[in-house]
């Protein structure tokens, strides 16, 4: 293994998978929950913007290392508007198409939407976009200001550019 960080792309999507596993366990208890005393695609609904929510905030945190805004809030669902239609599409297609059964079918039709929300949910809550940066402009830049973690763990300061890692 070489000295190297590893790239903040790499570290990223790992820490976005695991806050999708646990997205996806809050989501299914969710789901099933619901499925109780409401019919499958009602269910679904319910759960996936019950998740959604929580997915933001952490995504926010821990993922993109930075302030949640109002505005990113709006935008997040972005992010999983391809999932949701992917995913539902999916439920769907394994509950009326295939007759599986309701069960596990959103936990079948969700690996198929992971890629494509990844790589949306990393242009949402990047603090700039890339023409942005080639402009000069910051088109992104949070007006409370900066992002700034656990100083322990190691400070993220969030310049409206790019994310800087202080180790401390």
């Amino acid at each position: 293994m070489s000295g190297k960080r590893p790239r903040p792309v790499r570290r990223q999507l790992v820490t976005f998978a695991v806050i999708g596993v646990i997205n996806t366990a809050t989501y299914y208890g969710f789901y099933l929950l619901f499925l109780i005393f409401l019919p499958y695609l009602a269910a679904h609904v319910f759960a996936f913007l019950l998740s959604m929510t929580g997915s933001f905030f952490l995504n926010a945190r821990f993922t993109y290392r930075t302030r949640p805004t109002w505005r990113k809030f709006l935008l997040f669902p972005l992010t999983n508007a391809a999932n949701f239609l992917i995913t539902t599409t999916g439920v769907y297609v394994i509950v009326d198409v295939l007759h599986q059964g309701s069960r596990f079918a959103p936990l079948a039709a969700s690996l198929a939407a992971v890629p494509v929300t990844f790589v949306v949910s990393r242009w949402v809550m990047s603090p700039a976009r890339p023409a942005a940066r080639e402009s000069g402009k910051d088109a992104d830049r949070d007006p409370e200001g900066p992002a700034v973690t656990d100083p322990a763990a190691g400070a993220v300061r969030d310049t409206g550019r790019e994310a800087v890692q202080e180790i401390a």
